[in-house]
Formats: C-alpha cells, sequence, structure tokens
C-alpha cells in the first residue's frame, strides 16, 4: 500500500518541477514585447485625453502670430463743410471731404515680448502632450504586467489544484483501506474549494485588467486580449546610475518643462510690464479733396500721456516679478521633488534587484531542495503525504513571491520610464490568496516522524508572504 500511494504522489509532483521555469534564462525587455508594444499604440491613437491635450496645443499655437500682431489699421471718412443750406464743397476754403488712415504702433520691443510669451504657452501646452503620451504608455504598460501576473497566478493555481485533487484521491484511497484519517480527507477537500475560492478572484482580477486595456486603447470593454508572455520573462531592469537617472528625469519631465516655461513666461512679463511705461505711437496721414479748389492734407502723430496709468504700470510690474518668483519656486520644488523620486525608484530596485536574487539563487532553490528531499522520505514511510503537499505548497509560495517581485521591478521601471511624480510604492500586485496559500504552513499530522519544514516565502519587498 505505502508504495503504490508513493508512486500515486510522486507524478503530479514531477509534474509540477517539470512545469516551473529553469533559472537563468534569457529574459525579454518589456519594451520588446510585440503585444505590449501594439496595445501602446493603439491606446496612443485612440485615447481622448491625448485628443483634448494635442487641440489645446494648437490652440496655443495659433495664438504666437496674433500675439505680436499689429492692431488693424483704421480708416476715418468725413466730410466738413460750410453752413446747413447746402454743400460747399468747392466753394468755401474751409468745405471738403477727408479720407484719413492710421496706424497705432506698439513702443519698440513689445511685440517681441507678447509673442516670446505666447510662444513659451505653447511650450508648456506642449508638456502636457509629452505627459498625456506617457502617462498612456505607462497605464497600458502597469495594466499588461498586472494582466500577465494574474494569469501566471492562474497557472500557478492550476498546478496547485492538480496536486490537490490528486491528495484528495490518495486521501480517500488510504482512509479507505483504514491507513488514513477522515480528517485529511476532509481537509484535502476544503482546500480545493479554497482553491476554487480564489479562482474566482484572480478571474476577476484578469478580466479588470483585461476592461481596463480595452478602455485605454477604445475597444468593446470585453475584447479578448491574448498573451503569449510570462511574468519571468520580463526579466529585471538594470539598476541606473544615480547621476544619469537624475539627468533623464530633468530632461524629458513634462512637469518641469512646462514649470519652466512658466518660469520664462512670468519673466517675459515682467519685461513687458516695464516696457508697457512706454506709450504706444498712432501715426495719421490724411488727404482732404476741396472740389474745384487745391486739396488739402494732414500727417500727424498721438501719444498717449502716462499721468493716470504710471502708479497702476507700477503696481504691474510688481506684480509679474512675484509671478515669476512664484513660478521659479515652483520649479525648484519640482527638481526637488524629481530627485526624491529618482531617488526612491532607485533604492525600491535595489532592493527588488536583491529580492529577486534571494529567490532565485536561494529561496527557490531551498525550496526546491525541499520537495524533493520530502519526496524522498514520503517514500520511504518517514512523513505524511500533508509534508508533501506542504513543501509543494511552499515552493509554489516561493514561486509566487518572485513572479511578485518582477512584476513589482518593472512597475518602478515603467514609473521610470513616464517621469512619474508619484512615491515608489511596491509590492502593489499581492500575493495569491490574502489568507495563505492553501497547504502552506499546514500542519503535519500528529506524531508524523520527520516532517519536514514549511517552505514559505518571507515577506520580501515585493515577495509574498503566502499565495
Amino acid at each position: 500500500m505505502t508504495i503504490r500511494l508513493t508512486l500515486r504522489a510522486a507524478a503530479p509532483l514531477a509534474l509540477l518541477l517539470a512545469a516551473l521555469p529553469a533559472r537563468g534564462e534569457p529574459a525579454a525587455p518589456l519594451a520588446a514585447d510585440p503585444v505590449l508594444s501594439r496595445l501602446v499604440e493603439e491606446s496612443l491613437a485612440a485615447r481622448p485625453e491625448l485628443r483634448r491635450a494635442d487641440a489645446a496645443l494648437r490652440a496655443e499655437r495659433a495664438r504666437i502670430p496674433q500675439a505680436g500682431a499689429l492692431p488693424d489699421p483704421v480708416l476715418s471718412l468725413g466730410i466738413q463743410n460750410d453752413g446747413f443750406d447746402r454743400i460747399r464743397i468747392g466753394e468755401m476754403e474751409g468745405s471738403f471731404t477727408q479720407v484719413m488712415l492710421s496706424q497705432t504702433l506698439p513702443w519698440p520691443g513689445k511685440r517681441g515680448l507678447r509673442t516670446d510669451a505666447a510662444r513659451l504657452s505653447a511650450d508648456a501646452a506642449g508638456a502636457t502632450v509629452a505627459r498625456a503620451r506617457l502617462s498612456t504608455e505607462g497605464d497600458v504598460s502597469r495594466a499588461y504586467v498586472a494582466l500577465l501576473l494574474a494569469r501566471d497566478r492562474l497557472a500557478l493555481l492550476g498546478r496547485l489544484e492538480e496536486i490537490w485533487r490528486t491528495s484528495a484521491g490518495i486521501a480517500a484511497t488510504r482512509y479507505e483501506a483504514g491507513d488514513g484519517a477522515q480528517s485529511d480527507v476532509l481537509r484535502a477537500q476544503l482546500e480545493l474549494n479554497r482553491l476554487r475560492q480564489r479562482r474566482f478572484a484572480l478571474l476577476a482580477e484578469e478580466r479588470a485588467q483585461v476592461q481596463t486595456l480595452n478602455r485605454l486603447r477604445g475597444r468593446p470593454l470585453g475584447a479578448p486580449i491574448a498573451t503569449a508572455a510570462r511574468v519571468r520573462d520580463l526579466g529585471i531592469p538594470a539598476l541606473p546610475a544615480e547621476d544619469a537617472a537624475l539627468e533623464d528625469a530633468n530632461a524629458r519631465s513634462p512637469e518641469l518643462a512646462q514649470a519652466r516655461a512658466a518660469e520664462a513666461r512670468a519673466e517675459k512679463q515682467v519685461a513687458l510690464a516695464r516696457r508697457e511705461r512706454f506709450p504706444d505711437v498712432t501715426v495719421s496721414a490724411g488727404v482732404m479733396p476741396r472740389g474745384r479748389l487745391d486739396p488739402m492734407w494732414q500727417a500727424g502723430v498721438s501719444i498717449p500721456l502716462p499721468v493716470w496709468s504710471s502708479r497702476k504700470q507700477g503696481r504691474a510690474v510688481a506684480e509679474s516679478r512675484a509671478r515669476a518668483e512664484a513660478e521659479a519656486g515652483a520649479a525648484a520644488e519640482l527638481e526637488q521633488v524629481l530627485a526624491l523620486r529618482v531617488a526612491e525608484r532607485r533604492t525600491a530596485l535595489d532592493a527588488l534587484l536583491d529580492t529577486v536574487r534571494l529567490y532565485s539563487q536561494g529561496l527557490l532553490v531551498q525550496s526546491r531542495a525541499t520537495v524533493d528531499s520530502t519526496l524522498a522520505q514520503y517514500r520511504v514511510g518517514r512523513v505524511t503525504f500533508a509534508s508533501v503537499l506542504e513543501a509543494n505548497a511552499g515552493y509554489v509560495n516561493d514561486e509566487d513571491g518572485y513572479l511578485a517581485a518582477v512584476a513589482d521591478a518593472q512597475r518602478v521601471a515603467i514609473a521610470a520610464a513616464e517621469v512619474s511624480l508619484e512615491p515608489a510604492a511596491i509590492g502593489a500586485g499581492g500575493a495569491l490568496g490574502g489568507g495563505g496559500m492553501p497547504g502552506a504552513g499546514m500542519a503535519s499530522s500528529a506524531g508524523a516522524p520527520g516532517a519536514a519544514p514549511t517552505a514559505g516565502a518571507p515577506t520580501a519587498a515585493g515577495g509574498a508572504a503566502g499565495m
């Protein structure tokens, strides 16, 4: 009986070990994934936020030539006549028709400053478009990684379900033969039901990510999305040098570019406010035909006197200077926040690299060795079958922790590519099953000799405390 049960238990365990990936395989970068590239392209073409930002940019660019344009000239038509009884043009020297043109010319430098300010406003709108693109790419990439993680966890859950179905059959056979306890049968059935419950949650998570991706690319929410990649295929992003990462963030941050454009625009407004103290000049010229008499002509220059506006212009300069100082402060604040976010992401990625290294070089190897050792001891009757299942569930837990760590590392890299100002957050993927993987940490049967220790995963950054 013991030999027969051992052979039945060894089959699913061997299938599980064969299904688990070998370490050291080359990983493809996330950006090279053809499915993700297609999803990003479709989202960039369909997302309404991008169209709105692009329309706002076109509007700001259309304001540039308007800002530096001259005011329209003024055409004046008139008649002057001596007396009211009849028209005396050609008879009286003071009677004539009049055609006059006048043009207001802004003080030198005003038009250029207004054009520069409008151009900087367009630059700020361009930064909004850049942010919309980066956010779209980041949203799609995060949802794609979450979809791969949910599907990988479903695959892990399927392998564990297979083992629990086998264990339920073995427990039932041993109970019928009088070699096992009824509690083993009940426990196996209970864990199978818990796995089905967890599968419902994972399927809901998978559907939610598919719906998110379909919304981003403007497709029906229920449209299927086929994926061939796995989370472990994504690998771990390289840890960038601190100076290079900060320089890249400062160069590509739309918020910082927008703040700097606003600061430069405020400086132009200060210079323009100072120029506004100087009046605009209006030149005019006209001709007065007088019929049979010689025509008259007129030319003139009009300059407003800054009698009442001088105090107002002083206040305008002070206002513009204060706004420029505020914009400069905003740009400096963004530089500090960017430096903090770059340091946070680098620290998080460094910790995740250590975590993944611990999984791949230590925990996963030890868990697999525990499974092999426990299986060998079970074959000679030194441990119960519950110990075999416990060791195997611990290995699956460690595999889930490895997947979560890789997914978290990808999220950090996505945030860096997005130049996000949000704090670095890892561990968002959680673990398979909030209440612990069925079979992980399960106590062995009372009195079982040589029970194998639990091989649960530690709660490392991005890891899993239990599937």
